[in-house]
């Protein structure tokens, strides 16, 4: 489908990237606060960067702006309900057992997949949002050595899915 004189730049982007599976993650900042993202990205290897995107207007916004570290959590298909918990505004988010605090600040969530925290190095407004860059400090990785590796979630046309590996 083309951009006619009536569609809308924004409404096309959304309709196209609906197709584009991304990795769900829930990010956290002292306050507590924290959201549910599938912008999280690596940005470089030297340095080792890695970057997300939040939505201005979003409640997470003040706490996120004013927070030294982040910790972004990978999720797999076994926490759902979280990465649900974290898309909307609940008052009780941190309720689920398996949170601690990191000893930067973060709340973090032992139980997931994998893990980091990082060292917020920039603070960008870009359009409606906010790219936020940091540098990993510390780290806990998904093991992938498991004889039942967890299955990471995606988040696909407007729903979450699983990603799975394959055959070679």
């Amino acid at each position: 489908m083309s951009t006619t004189p009536t569609t809308r730049a924004s409404d096309l982007l959304r309709r196209t990237l609906r197709g584009h599976a991304a990795g769900v993650t829930v990010i956290t900042v002292p306050g507590p606060a924290g959201f549910t993202a599938s912008s999280f990205t690596s940005v470089s290897l030297e340095p080792a960067l890695v970057s997300f995107y939040l939505d201005a207007e979003s409640s997470a916004a003040p706490a996120v702006l004013r927070a030294e570290h982040f910790a972004v959590h990978l999720l797999s298909t076994r926490h759902t309900a979280l990465a649900r918990t974290f898309a909307r505004w609940a008052p009780d988010r941190f309720d689920a057992p398996g949170w601690t605090r990191h000893r930067l600040g973060p709340p973090l969530f032992t139980p997931a997949a994998g893990w980091l925290v990082a060292r917020v190095e920039l603070r960008q407004r870009i359009g409606d949002h906010w790219l936020i860059i940091g540098e990993p400090a510390d780290a806990a990785p998904p093991d992938y050595t498991a004889l039942a590796p967890a299955t990471p979630l995606t988040h696909h046309n407007g729903s979450f899915a699983a990603a799975t590996s394959l055959p070679t």
